[in-house]
């Protein structure tokens, strides 16, 4: 143990010894009932019965208010004990909220043994000490910002749920907690996670930083691919299991529904890090797949996947060019697309956007732009969400950090380009392929329009010849119009959807996945997918059902299954000092004068209690009725 404020224990020896002088000095009167008085005439002689600097006697109510003395001294010292924890005034603590810390370790989860070191944090922090609470995972939230109201934080700390969209790249939480600790030197960061993290490499923290490690159990299989297509005479369902367990093989049964029944149940016998693949034919009018892995395992999120039929359903996609054979058999290549060839020489567009939702200007950019989401592909002139302002040759590829949907399962490292156009994207845009001068690839959305802008010609390119092209395709596709593409009606959790609806529709209501319902008057529709399961959006014209579609919401994460705990993380601190932060080389204060305190105000009623003993019964007896005997009694005394 040690001590904040050493110099409050001098208190001790100044007031211990007047209290005990006050004792000494004491007169000790005492009265006793006689007959008479004259023999006890030297009784009221004060020379002889009150001599001072008498012998101290036995009495608890000196050693109850010496006790009390003590307590108060000793907690104005402010004693501490190192714990582990934090040292800081200001402290910014990062919570991983991801999907992963859905984990179950001894029957509960990362996320709820987070907010518990968390709110041990909070409690750790010095008076007049404040803390910023950043939860991060998906969309980054500051439920609590710079305050030391105790109950704000918890309250702050409490409210954090578990986010399944996004990833835990913590690029942008230790952005802000920079910013935030570089305002006092006594700051500190906290990093709450499993560390199954992304940490940006060139970012420094100014300031000390802890990380507080979360989970045990490594075991975790999941289902990382459930696809529903057409098939020659029906369906065909793909199935597939991968156990993420670094170790140990995992045996699971793999049951499959349709419909709601149980259609058939598989036994798997995964080894670490292998996956294992189904296939099977199904009946056409088959309309929602499920599949359930059976038994215990770290993570059960994982653990269940849907698919929905398309079987019959196409989405319109419009192309506007003069022609691209690459273009047009990769978009023969995806199931469930249809794809309408306009001249380029159209200027007026009958369509709406809910007959077609997509449009491809391959090379052109007409004088009316088209309803609905677009696809620019190398811009000859600028529109009103890009300007053009020249050429760019020969330009690098270098995806934006981070990981885009649109880049999902694409590598572009051995794409060659031999012209782009320069385009200055607006604030909409998001850079998903930088280069040096242009961005080769933006994507974003704008007044309810998703809008994807390529800057470069593919016959330009040797894009189309490899194998990257299809899937980046795909990605574009399905990022235009959720639902399509190669994973028909297939939506990323916690990535925004906007679906847009024919004006002659009257009413639209989403169902979620636990039943819960958007309904909206008109369209278009916008909503972010943070449940698992099947979502159900119905469209109505005067009350009568115009159309149905569903789409799924699975967790098809990889960095998410694997949950085994990391011990340290690297993290550039102030001077670039690459730190393998663990919780045995943090050492925080835990003061206890509180503690302290709240024992000296229990002594003290305890000291009155004693004082008043007499009075005490007096008022007991009386309360029952029967008069107090004060024969042979000793009256209450003033101090």
């Amino acid at each position: 143990m040690s001590l904040l404020a050493p110099l409050a224990l001098i208190g001790a020896a100044i007031i211990g010894p007047l209290i005990v002088a006050m004792y000494l000095l004491k007169l000790r009167r005492e009265d006793r009932t006689v007959s008479s008085t004259f023999l006890w005439r030297r009784m009221v002689r004060d020379v002889e019965a009150n001599a001072p600097w008498q012998r101290l006697r036995p009495n608890w109510l000196l050693f109850l208010q010496l006790l009390i003395m003590l307590l108060l001294v000793l907690a104005l010292a402010r004693p501490f004990f190192f714990t582990q924890g934090i040292a800081g005034r200001n402290l910014v603590i990062i919570i991983d909220r991801s999907a992963s810390m859905g984990a179950i370790d001894e029957d509960t989860s990362r996320l709820a043994a987070a907010k518990q070191q968390a709110i041990q944090l909070v409690d750790q922090l010095p008076d007049g000490g404040r803390a910023t609470i950043i939860a991060t995972g998906g969309r980054m939230e500051v439920p609590a910002s710079a305050t030391a109201d105790l109950r704000e934080l918890r309250d702050a700390i409490n409210s954090i749920e578990l986010s399944i969209g996004g990833s835990s790249n913590l690029a942008q939480a230790l952005t802000l907690a920079s910013a935030l600790v570089s305002r006092d030197e006594q700051s500190e960061v906290a990093i709450i996670s499993e560390g199954n993290v992304t940490i940006p490499a060139d970012l420094e923290v100014p300031a000390p930083v802890s990380y507080f490690p979360i989970g045990q159990r490594t075991d975790n299989v999941a289902i990382s691919a459930l696809v529903l297509q057409p098939g020659l005479t029906g369906q065909t369902l793909f199935v597939q299991a991968t156990n993420y367990a670094p170790e140990a093989p995992a045996v699971r049964r793999l049951d499959v529904y349709l419909d709601g029944e149980l259609f058939n149940a598989y036994n798997l016998t995964l080894q670490p890090g292998v996956e294992e693949s189904i296939v099977a034919d199904v009946p056409p009018d088959v309309e929602i797949v499920e599949a359930r892995l059976s038994g215990d395992d770290g993570l059960p999120l994982d653990d269940r996947a849907w698919a929905v039929s398309r079987l019959g359903e196409a989405t319109n996609v419009r192309v506007i060019g003069p022609g691209n054979r690459f273009l047009a058999t990769g978009l023969a290549l995806l199931p469930g697309v249809s794809v309408t060839t306009v001249p380029t020489t159209t200027t007026t567009f009958e369509e709406t956007a809910a007959q077609i939702p997509v449009t491809i200007l391959d090379g052109v950019v007409p004088p009316t732009l088209p309803p609905g989401n677009l696809f620019f592909i190398a811009p000859p002139r600028s529109t009103e969400f890009f300007s053009v302002t020249g050429l760019l040759e020969f330009p690098s590829v270098r995806p934006a950090a981070g990981e885009d949907p649109l880049l999902r399962n694409v590598s572009l490292s051995e794409v060659s380009i031999l012209e782009a156009v320069r385009i200055v994207p607006g604030t909409w845009a998001q850079v998903v392929v930088d280069s040096d001068g242009a961005p080769l690839l933006v994507a974003g959305e704008r007044d309810g329009r998703r809008i994807v802008v390529l800057t470069f010609d593919l016959l330009k390119s040797d894009l189309p010849l490899q194998v990257a092209f299809p899937l980046l395709l795909s990605n574009i596709i399905n990022y235009l119009a959720p639902g399509s593409g190669a994973d028909a009606a297939l939506l990323l959790p916690g990535e925004p959807v906007t679906i847009q609806i024919d004006p002659e529709i009257s009413e639209v209501r989403l169902t979620m996945p636990d039943g819960s319902q958007i309904t909206q008057a008109s369209g278009p529709l916008f909503f972010e997918p943070e449940q698992l399961g099947v979502y159900t959006l119905e469209e109505y014209r005067d009350d009568e059902l115009e159309a149905r579609l569903r789409y799924t919401v699975n967790l098809f994460a990889p960095e998410e299954s694997r949950i085994v705990p990391q011990d340290a993380l690297a993290v550039a601190q102030t001077g670039g000092i690459q730190s393998a932060i663990t919780p045995r080389d943090q050492e925080g204060r835990q003061e206890f004068w509180r503690w302290l305190a709240a024992v000296a105000l229990l002594v003290l009623l305890i000291e009155w209690l004693v004082y008043q003993r007499s009075g005490l019964v007096a008022l007991f007896e009386r309360l029952r009725g029967r008069p107090h005997d004060t024969a042979g009694q000793r009256p209450a005394r003033s101090r």
